[in-house]
């Protein structure tokens, strides 16, 4: 009761009731009065669409020392997002119907959320044979994506843009050229010359989106450039989205942070591609302001503490944001004044679950009780 409805779909924001019995919404808005109904009071909190994270790495199979599919979810939980979609990486990659049925099984017996999984572009991402893509969309795969790896091959990412397109899947691509990149550990720039950090350069980032947004217009497949980070690259696909072929996404954290976060060789911060400069950063949030991007997730890698705890280039690139990342968007974009709650639930719950054709981002009577509620105010540590 009491809640102020935020549903972009139909244009929703108003103060109102939500009734929902046995899973399903009975009626939403307006006064409603339900003798011996269970209430909870949402007096200044906001009622959206449950949350969706198109970009999380739950780690299992093979790396629960890190993380598994019910503490993720847990988390997913916490940070108001009742929808992740999980990427290949694991150990094994899911390249096959037999590991992403495990994985799905797995979702079932000890899933918090809803999960969507998403299948490898290449067999144990190595650039080198297709997954069984056919088997996988057939299985349930959303999407195909080697994140964390970048398709070195011009010509095999263009047949894997080939076949994605016949199946009508679109390919997250972690566009980062390793030629330039590979032997970097953070933003090339002033604060890793000063630190004496090799860095990655954002032009390495750029090539990639360039050739991945050229193979798009060749193939007509739909190309996702994943956690766009450089102020170029949200110029490159600017320009390219006036072909109507791309789409892409920008994490919470690249949104908050610099590399200054780094100068004291803090680890918790290290990532691939890495969290760049001030001019960057608010390169993003204008992508994010004029619609060139489209969502806002996570890149949700967490690893195992004594992983991180070790010399800053020893330690793998991840960070956990499932918790935060609902509150970071609110802190940056929110309480700046920089954009409304139903953009942001637009960015955080519609766009990921058109871009994916999967069920969410919608609040309807007779429909799924699938509710995130917000208390826009409130701090933790």
């Amino acid at each position: 009761k009491n809640g102020t409805i935020i549903n972009p779909v139909h244009h929703q924001h108003e103060k109102g009731d939500v009734v929902i019995e046995d899973g399903k919404i009975v009626s939403l808005g307006g006064i409603a009065d339900v003798p011996g109904a269970e209430v909870y009071d949402a007096e200044g909190f906001f009622v959206t669409p449950g949350l969706i994270d198109m970009h999380v790495h739950l780690r299992e199979p093979g790396q629960e020392a890190k993380e598994d599919i019910h503490t993720g979810t847990q988390a997913a939980a916490a940070g108001g997002i009742t929808h992740v979609v999980t990427m290949a990486n694991t150990k094994p990659v899911i390249d096959n119907m037999a590991v992403l049925r495990a994985v799905q099984k797995r979702v079932e017996e000890d899933g918090v959320v809803k999960v969507s999984i998403i299948g490898s572009v290449s067999k144990g991402l190595k650039g080198e044979q297709l997954s069984e893509m056919g088997d996988l969309s057939a299985a349930g795969a959303v999407a195909f994506s080697d994140d964390g790896h970048y398709v070195e091959n011009a010509n095999f990412m263009r047949r894997a843009m080939e076949y994605a397109g016949q199946l009508g899947k679109m390919i997250i691509d972690h566009a980062e050229d390793m030629t330039m990149c590979g032997d970097g550990f953070m933003n090339e720039g002033i604060i890793s010359y000063q630190m004496g950090v090799a860095g990655r350069p954002a032009v390495g980032e750029d090539i990639a989106v360039s050739r991945d947004l050229l193979l798009s217009q060749l193939t007509g497949c739909h190309i996702h450039i994943a956690h766009v980070s450089s102020a170029k690259a949200v110029e490159l696909i600017r320009d390219a989205k006036k072909k109507g072929i791309d789409s892409t996404e920008v994490t919470a954290q690249h949104l908050y942070f610099t590399d200054d976060y780094l100068k004291n060789y803090e680890s918790a911060f290290k990532m691939a591609p890495p969290i760049r400069t001030e001019k960057d950063r608010q390169a993003l949030i204008n992508g994010l302001l004029d619609g060139t991007i489209d969502a806002i997730m996570t890149d949700h890698a967490p690893h195992a503490d004594e992983e991180k705890d070790v010399p800053f280039n020893c330690a793998p690139n991840g960070i956990a944001g499932l918790e935060t990342s609902l509150a970071s968007t609110l802190t940056v974009l929110y309480h700046t004044g920089k954009m409304s709650i139903d953009r942001i639930v637009e960015l955080m719950a519609v766009n990921p679950a058109k871009l994916l054709h999967i069920s969410g981002g919608v609040l309807e009577e007779e429909g799924t009780a699938d509710i995130t509620v917000i208390d826009p105010d409130k701090e933790w540590v």
